[in-house]
């Protein structure tokens, strides 16, 4: 019976690792409350552009959500990225939003 739960859990472990820093920060930004079409245009070219220390720190933000909104406001997103104290973090967040923002 061990050998039958063994399998699907080293599967999981498996594909636990296959999982991309654009994916990781794509569903960070999105569960920090970023809109899914910000999240997922913003990730794309911040991943290119950040350290995996960076992005992790990004991808972190969705701790920090508050529970009673919904949806994240670009002015409250930078606040929380300003409190990072990290400018090429900011830097990059900012040129991203603004050109997902016009696409």
């Amino acid at each position: 019976m061990k050998r039958f739960l063994l399998l699907p859990m080293l599967l999981a472990l498996a594909l636990t690792g296959c999982v991309t820093p654009e994916t990781r920060l794509r569903t960070g930004l999105n569960n920090a409350g970023l809109s899914k079409a910000m999240s997922a245009c913003m990730a794309e070219r911040m991943v290119d552009r950040l350290s995996l220390l960076q992005l992790r720190r990004l991808s972190a933000l969705s701790s920090l959500k508050d529970k009673h909104v919904t949806d994240l406001t670009l002015d409250q997103f930078f606040r929380k990225v300003r409190a990072l104290k990290d400018p090429e973090i900011l830097t990059v967040s900012t040129s991203s939003a603004a050109l997902c923002a016009l696409r």
